[in-house]
């Protein structure tokens, strides 16, 4: 996935895990990453723990 820019707080995007497009809106920037929040779907069929994951900046896209 191209990144266009980095993803400010509040704003959707898109990443890829497990081989499938997922979104979610990011709640915190760091320098190299974004903190995301998951819809508790994506959660289940990811089988995360919790509804949110860690995204580096160069594998995601603003939605």
């Amino acid at each position: 996935m191209a990144r266009n820019r980095k993803a400010k707080m509040g704003e959707t995007i898109q990443f890829m895990r497990k081989g499938e497009i997922h979104k979610g809106v990011v709640f915190k920037v760091n320098e190299n990453s974004v903190l995301v929040q998951i819809p508790e779907e994506t959660k289940n069929l990811l089988d995360y723990e919790t509804n949110r994951t860690v995204v580096g900046h160069k594998n995601y896209v603003i939605a």
